[in-house]
């Protein structure tokens, strides 16, 4: 049963930290698929830090669809933290590891026993499900007491939704997290050469993050925010940069042309999503409606972010600031924009 064979697998055995004293280590099991690349990046690396912070372990083969564009992640089915020092048998195996992301089965196999668990929990204690809380006004901390009771016994630990972060312990175990989801050389090439362009024709490149697709329906269409606005926005920051030569690096989900942004040294980001987010990590600033495209490249860029939470909002370089990966609730993401309170 894939329960007993998680736990024998990875969870057995204690480990000591010398500056936490004994740990009861758990594996963590994602369990389910929430988003897309962004998000499905913040809930790995939240879970991550957990780890990291406590001694356990991840597994995480909800991440599937993206472990081929990370160097560490492409070489590993489970797609564990901390990376294992052996390859598995799938992963040796020509064609194995392929395979097995295509048919997504481990995937389902481990959803499959994580609902069966909270239908019938037969091992007790030991296998214990962390389920996102569904209040508008709420985002889980992993560090809170209300999870920490609840897998202080166990060995197993499935999580099921997403809805849940630790950002202080982000910021804590940064250097890690961002060393494990380096790009493969492909897409690190290609986003570093986006912004490079750039930087022969400025002094600080302005990553711009232009959102429109889901964003027409998302939130009912708060975050669906017009090419002329972001062009105000553009000029806002810009004003804010005397006797800089500034050069945007436009990244959006619809084909855009210099010609929309007259007046402005604008280049394009290299076009697919890993290499847009990874290219924005590299700018100077960057800015875009609430994303958490945006929030990931702030974090693994280390560079300040400026949040848009309405098409009101005037941008203040004061208020850039890095992202460690925390989430709003729905309350604030539908309430007045943070930035009407000055």
């Amino acid at each position: 049963m894939i329960m007993s064979w998680c736990i024998s697998r990875f969870a057995n055995g204690s480990s000591e930290d010398p500056k936490r004293g004994m740990i009861d280590p758990k594996l963590f099991v994602i369990a389910l698929r929430c988003g897309r690349l962004g998000n499905r990046l913040l809930l790995f690396a939240n879970f991550m830090a957990l780890a990291a912070e406590q001694g356990h372990r991840l597994m995480n083969v909800a991440f599937h669809s993206y472990a081929h564009l990370f160097e560490v992640t492409r070489r590993d089915v489970y797609c564990q933290y901390p990376a294992p020092p052996r390859r598995s048998v799938f992963d040796i195996f020509p064609g194995a590891g392929p395979a097995i992301r295509k048919t997504r089965i481990l995937y389902h196999v481990i959803r499959a026993a994580c609902r069966l668990s909270d239908r019938a929990p037969i091992f007790g204690k030991s296998v214990v499900t962390l389920h996102e809380s569904h209040r508008r006004d709420f985002v889980t901390p992993l560090e809170g007491a209300e999870v920490q009771a609840k897998i202080r016994e166990a060995k197993l630990v499935f999580v099921y939704g997403w809805r849940f972060h630790a950002p202080a312990l982000v910021e804590r175990h940064a250097a890690k997290i961002r060393a494990y989801f380096r790009p493969i050389q492909e897409y690190e090439i290609a986003s570093r050469q986006a912004v490079e362009r750039l930087r022969q024709q400025a002094d600080i490149v302005v990553g711009v993050h232009i959102r429109l697709g889901d964003n027409y329906k998302w939130r009912g269409g708060r975050y669906y925010f017009q090419v002329p606005r972001y062009l105000e926005w553009m000029k806002q920051v810009a004003e804010q940069l005397p006797g800089r030569k500034v050069a945007f690096l436009v990244c959006s989900d619809e084909p855009r042309h210099a010609g929309e942004f007259p007046g402005f040294c604008v280049g394009p980001g290299p076009g697919s999503a890993v290499g847009d987010m990874y290219a924005l990590a590299k700018c100077d600033y960057i800015f875009g409606p609430f994303s958490t495209f945006t929030q990931w490249a702030s974090f693994y860029g280390e560079k300040p972010l400026f949040l848009l939470y309405s098409s009101n909002d005037h941008i203040k370089l004061e208020k850039f600031q890095v992202n460690y990966l925390d989430l709003p609730t729905s309350d604030f993401l539908d309430g007045e924009s943070p930035h009407a309170r000055g």
